[in-house]
């Protein structure tokens, strides 16, 4: 009887642990949004796999620059950030083959060059027209 009961009672913790995760992503993530300009983008971690390396994520405009969190991270900061005076946007493509699987369903990919490297994000038509207009605001001189 006190194995069931040891049973029962680790898994209730792990139930309250589980639901505690879910309570503090919610949590993060409307601290996150509550300024506006945030929008659901993935970003490729590893490019040299076809169609791997994919991590979902949370992008958010904070003046000159582009953050981009971890959707299932708990921490309250940015894992990468892209300076929009260093970012250009150089094309765009549909997911291919296993990508189709691993991104949100009406996601596109897009490619910007930056000084340390091409960065391939994923994100939806509306959000990347949002984008485009992000760094074409930028102050005079910047390159699109």
């Amino acid at each position: 009887m006190a194995v069931w009961q040891w049973l029962l009672d680790s898994a209730g913790a792990l139930l309250v642990l589980v639901l505690l995760y879910g309570v503090a992503l919610i949590t993060r993530r409307r601290v996150l949004s509550r300024n506006g300009g945030t929008f659901e983008v993935s970003y490729r971690v590893r490019p040299e796999r076809a169609g791997r390396g994919w991590l979902l994520g949370l992008g958010r405009y904070s003046g000159e620059s582009l953050e981009w969190f971890r959707i299932f991270s708990l921490s309250p900061r940015p894992k990468r950030v892209w300076e929009r005076s260093t970012l250009s946007y150089t094309g765009r493509r549909d997911p291919e083959g296993v990508e189709q699987m691993s991104l949100y369903p009406d996601h596109v990919v897009i490619r910007c060059a930056t000084p340390t490297g091409e960065v391939e994000l994923a994100m939806n038509p509306s959000s990347l027209m949002g984008f485009q207009s992000w760094l074409e605001a930028g102050p005079p001189g910047a390159s699109y």
